[in-house]
């Protein structure tokens, strides 16, 4: 079977693409996921919040001690004091690089425009063949208005791609008011891909020791529907590659998002729950389904079930919402 696709201009060995994770954290894990058939990895992310903290940092032991004696050298301090998360992300980027064979995209996460961004040029030139831009925006203030949220994305975009040559998908969240219209837009303004949707984590309430408590609860299959169905609705719309993302778990959570028009899919929970190993038992259950319903390739089932493919278009709109409520019965 031929199941190869293509992502961000690159050509992909299958659509299995391990998302932002805890395993992209060490080499040995990355290694594992390329050897169980994974055909791209996204990094975990680095955070505007770290990059601006080592600034901050780095600032400090530069300018402590300068009033002090020449002979004081102790005031120098040690590499290892302001060699924080940043400077180690760009290593273990080119160290990926150099190991493995597949395409490592790093995930940048910022809510603002600033000096964080210059980091995309050094993972260009830690070798990244690709970037994820993560816009992680929860907008409280009520002041806030739609069009102030969107340009927000637009602007990290543009300095992003200002800054590099490199493709550059952007993460999406589902809450904006017109997704098919934001997805426009990102692309004319230079978005490669759309990576569809981030799942922001929601906190929880300590009823004893009443405390807001973050917390990270992996997904399950039935949190793919909203990913597939605007990956179904936005085909032939933005000139962009589509990734879809959240409750992928099985074969057939991959077929379904092919079928509906994406050009990967990206996973985290189900390698969290079983192991990078996991990956070929997809692969396998991927060439047996393909095999039993005469498919030769991913790319002759991609988008055979998108919104402008199916016969009844409505099935991704209102009327089924209204089908599915009519349809239901009490089960007790």
């Amino acid at each position: 079977m031929d199941l190869t696709t293509t992502y961000l201009g690159k050509q992909l060995k299958n659509p299995i693409v391990a998302s932002a994770s805890p395993l992209s954290k060490s080499i040995g894990n990355m290694k594992r996921l390329e050897d169980a058939g994974a055909s791209a990895i996204v990094m975990y992310s680095l955070f505007e919040e770290q990059i601006e903290h080592e600034a901050a940092e780095l600032d400090h032991y530069l300018q402590y001690g300068t009033q002090s004696f020449a002979e004081a050298l102790t005031y120098f301090p040690e590499a290892a004091e302001y060699n924080l998360e940043p400077d180690n992300y760009l290593n273990l980027v080119s160290k990926a690089k150099a190991e493995l064979d597949i395409p490592i995209i790093p995930s940048l996460n910022g809510v603002s425009t600033g000096g964080w961004i210059k980091y995309a040029k050094k993972l260009e030139e830690a070798g990244a063949d690709a970037l994820e831009l993560n816009v992680y925006y929860i907008p409280t203030d009520s002041l806030v208005s739609p069009e102030d949220v969107e340009n927000r994305y637009l602007e990290i975009l543009t300095a992003v791609k200002s800054t590099v040559s490199l493709p550059v998908a952007v993460k999406l969240s589902p809450y904006f008011t017109s997704m098919s219209n934001m997805a426009h837009q990102l692309v004319k303004a230079g978005a490669d891909g759309l990576v569809l949707f981030n799942r922001f984590y929601q906190p929880d309430i300590d009823i004893n020791e009443l405390e807001v408590r973050p917390g990270v609860t992996l997904s399950d299959s039935s949190a793919n529907r909203l990913p597939m169905r605007w990956i179904a609705i936005l085909p032939g719309r933005p000139k962009a590659s589509l990734a879809a993302t959240s409750g992928i778990h099985t074969a057939d959570d991959i077929l379904k998002m092919m079928m509906a028009g994406a050009d990967a899919t990206m996973m985290c929970s189900a390698f969290l729950k079983k192991g990078p190993e996991y990956i070929n038992t997809l692969l396998i259950d991927l060439e047996r389904w393909m095999a039993e319903h005469e498919y030769s390739s991913i790319e002759q089932m991609k988008g055979s079930m998108s919104h402008k493919s199916v016969s009844d278009p409505a099935a991704f709109e209102r009327a089924n919402y209204m089908k599915a409520l009519n349809r239901y019965t009490l089960l007790v």
